[in-house]
C-alpha cells in the first residue's frame, strides 16, 4: 500500500521551476521580475542578459531551468513557450551587527528571497 500520487499544480502546458535562497530582498528581486512577467521566453531570456541588475543572472539561471523542465519532462515546445508566471517571496533573514560609537550597535539585515516561474505553451493564433 504505497500513497497515492499526487495530482499536478500546474496545467499540461505549464512548466516550473523555483529558487529558493536568492541573496538580495524581495523588493529589488520583484522588479527584474516584473520585467519578464508575460514576455515570449525568447524575449525575456534577452532582457535578463542587457539588465543592469546584480541579480538578473541569477534570474535569467532560473529562466533556463523553467525552460529545460518544459522541454525534457513535459514535452512542450520551447519556441510556443510564454513566462506566464514570475512571483518573488520573502525567505530567512540573516541578522548581523555593526559596532557603532559609545559601546552601541546597530542592526543589519541581509534577507534572502525565493524565485518561482512558471513558463506556459501559447497556443499559435493562426
Amino acid at each position: 500500500m504505497s500513497k497515492q500520487a499526487k495530482p499536478r499544480r500546474l496545467s499540461e502546458t505549464s512548466a516550473m521551476a523555483k529558487v529558493t535562497a536568492l541573496r538580495t530582498s524581495a523588493r529589488k528581486l520583484n522588479l527584474v521580475a516584473q520585467s519578464i512577467r508575460g514576455l515570449p521566453v525568447q524575449r525575456a531570456l534577452n532582457e535578463l542578459e542587457f539588465s543592469h541588475k546584480r541579480i538578473a543572472k541569477d534570474v535569467r539561471k532560473a529562466l533556463y531551468s523553467a525552460i529545460s523542465n518544459a522541454e525534457n519532462n513535459h514535452n512542450l515546445d520551447i519556441d510556443a513557450l510564454v513566462v506566464a508566471e514570475a512571483f518573488v517571496g520573502k525567505n530567512l533573514i540573516m541578522k548581523r551587527f555593526s559596532a557603532r560609537a559609545r559601546g552601541r550597535a546597530a542592526r543589519i539585515e541581509k534577507p534572502f528571497s525565493e524565485l518561482t516561474i512558471v513558463v506556459r505553451e501559447q497556443a499559435e493564433a493562426a
